[in-house]
């Protein structure tokens, strides 16, 4: 676990390294009041350092410091930008980069990626919209130009987004928002989609 400093307090990053040299680096945030030790991160790391890239998991100052309840996407934007910019230094990655995450982390990732210079975007149970407020959709969200993952379950309260331009999306049959029905699944479908980056 390494502590990086950021203008909202210190965030915390796991990372791993793959058995030879990177490809890239992948870095990945966690759910609005989980941790990145939730299933389908856990098994998405493991199919990234499998098919060459290392991986950082990062944890947000909010979450550090043992809140639950996220601050503004501004502030968490910020925290976030911060660490990715300080990641080739401490990995030693400085190849393409991929971010992503669950939920809140995924919706993060896919409004700094292309300020960051991501060449892809993996958004795992993306929430399209507030439980029962279709609405209030959060598509905008969703670069149609940069290439996104998204993998979602069929049973997501917060819904699914569609697919269009260069944003592909894979629906699990039988997933919560959780995603932890079959993580092995989730992990497949990003091991395939990585695989080809």
């Amino acid at each position: 676990m390494t502590v990086v400093e950021t203008p909202r307090g210190p965030a915390e990053v796991d990372w791993v390294l793959p058995a030879g040299r990177a490809k890239g680096l992948l870095v990945l945030g966690h759910g609005a009041g989980g941790s990145v030790d939730a299933p389908d991160l856990c098994a998405v790391r493991d199919a990234a350092q499998a098919v060459g890239f290392a991986v950082a998991r990062v944890t947000q100052p909010y979450r550090v410091a043992g809140r639950r309840a996220p601050p503004a996407a501004s502030t968490l934007d910020e925290a976030w930008t911060t660490v990715v910019a300080a990641l080739p230094g401490l990995t030693g990655v400085k190849r393409k980069l991929i971010v992503g995450g669950r939920s809140s982390g995924a919706r993060v990732a896919c409004r700094t990626a292309r300020a960051l210079g991501a060449v892809g975007v993996l958004a795992l149970a993306f929430p399209l919209h507030p439980p029962g407020r279709p609405e209030v959709t959060r598509a905008g969200e969703l670069d149609p130009t940069m290439p996104t993952l998204v993998i979602n379950g069929d049973r997501d309260p917060f819904g699914v987004p569609e697919a269009g331009g260069a944003v592909e999306v894979v629906v699990l049959a039988g997933e919560r928002h959780d995603l932890k029905r079959d993580p092995a699944l989730v992990g497949a479908a990003a091991r395939a989609w990585l695989r080809a980056r």
